[in-house]
């Protein structure tokens, strides 16, 4: 969906397609067909961005056969698709039974990461509408916090400088620009958005900059203001941003409070815990562990990093973080230029839901991922953008 801002620049929303992950090119495809097309119809659009998960094998077939690239461009074009932004965090596994930890491997100090990454803009570059030159690609916030020292700092740090080079050689040969956005996230070694700024600063290149997570961010206790100021004075982009609510809970003392998490305690993601105490930011790693005796302070409320659908807060006595994706959006969108043209709803959790939550089918899913695209579109127009055809 494209937006017409009050400056003139477009501003464009799509969904994350790694709700429905696949690993390979034919899968791809299918979700073109069964999920994308279907969400698009629901909206009444003739055109609908998706930001578009490519799985390791995916994107390698890609790579390597320029027909299967047009043959997906192709595609996109025929179910009213498109495509400016990509999803790299996730390198492979994503539909696993268990994903946990896995999902930050590799990391920015492995050879993997880079060549996923510069993969992934070469083919952002081949699927980007004939009108737009620029697209994003949103990605690990370097590495997760274990078994990350000096060295593979130094590693990690020097990848992302490869990776600039790459990408400005790619905009010679092309013509279309790909930038890249750090994705701070609980637990990682770039944790909030004040933690990536020393190393998007060492990088120093306008190519790489930051996607801001608004479930992230909340889940964080992060004031937005704050952080998008502190972005600024230090001139770090905002490349992206992923429109996403946390779990509120805010009397996690109460024994009803930790019943109504728990149902939220799942075997499938990571769904890291934080709450803001005087001494500062407490945390677990998990849900389940915070909920685990004493093992975090809950005199104050508490955030889990669960991405829950925008359109349905969760019943009481829990909630969501949405008024942190409004005031993000209005900080980002709504001034006299937009701070970030992309912005992607992400919520890859609906089957982790709850099962009485859950959609049972294709259909309920579709309806459900309309649903958070239509709130999306109206906070947008509410700001003041104008929808475009």
């Amino acid at each position: 969906m494209r937006f017409r801002h009050p400056d003139g620049s477009t501003v464009h929303l799509a969904y994350c397609t790694n709700v429905h992950p696949a690993e390979t090119l034919d899968g791809v495809l299918a979700q073109l067909r069964d999920h994308c097309e279907p969400v698009r119809r629901r909206l009444g659009r003739d055109r609908l961005g998706i930001g578009l998960w490519l799985a390791k094998d995916a994107a390698r077939a890609l790579v390597t056969d320029p027909s299967a690239l047009r043959g997906l461009r192709t595609e996109l074009d025929r179910r009213g698709l498109e495509v400016v932004t990509l999803n790299g965090f996730p390198y492979e596994g994503f539909g696993a039974e268990e994903v946990k930890y896995r999902v930050y491997k590799p990391d920015w100090a492995d050879p993997e990461r880079l060549d996923h990454t510069t993969a992934l803009a070469r083919l952002l570059a081949g699927l980007l509408p004939d009108d737009v030159t620029e697209g994003t690609v949103s990605t690990l916030p370097l590495a997760w916090r274990t078994a990350y020292d000096g060295d593979r700092a130094a590693l990690a740090h020097a990848a992302l400088r490869t990776l600039a080079e790459r990408l400005d050689a790619l905009e010679e040969l092309t013509g279309r620009s790909v930038r890249v956005g750090l994705e701070p996230e609980p637990g990682c070694t770039v944790e909030t958005t004040a933690d990536a700024i020393a190393p998007l600063t060492a990088v120093g290149r306008d190519r790489i900059g930051i996607c801001v997570d608004t479930c992230h961010l909340a889940t964080s206790f992060e004031d937005p203001h704050t952080a998008l100021d502190r972005l600024a004075a230090a001139g770090v982009p905002v490349v992206k941003s992923q429109l996403s609510a946390a779990l509120h809970a805010e009397h996690p003392h109460l024994p009803e409070v930790r019943e109504a998490l728990a149902a939220f305690d799942e075997p499938r993601f990571l769904h890291q815990t934080r709450t803001l105490t005087a001494a500062g930011l407490r945390g677990t790693d998990d849900l389940g562990e915070a909920l685990g005796q004493d093992a975090l302070p809950d005199a104050s409320p508490w955030r889990a990093h669960f991405h829950v659908p925008l359109h349905a807060a969760p019943a009481p006595p829990l909630t969501s973080t949405l008024p942190v994706l409004k005031e993000t959006l209005a900080r980002l969108v709504g001034g006299p230029q937009p701070l970030t043209r992309h912005l992607e709803v992400e919520t890859y959790t609906w089957q982790a839901l709850p099962p009485e939550l859950r959609p049972r089918a294709r259909a309920q899913l579709a309806d459900g991922i309309a649903a958070e695209l239509a709130l999306a579109r109206d906070l947008l127009t509410d700001l003041g953008l104008k929808e475009l055809p």
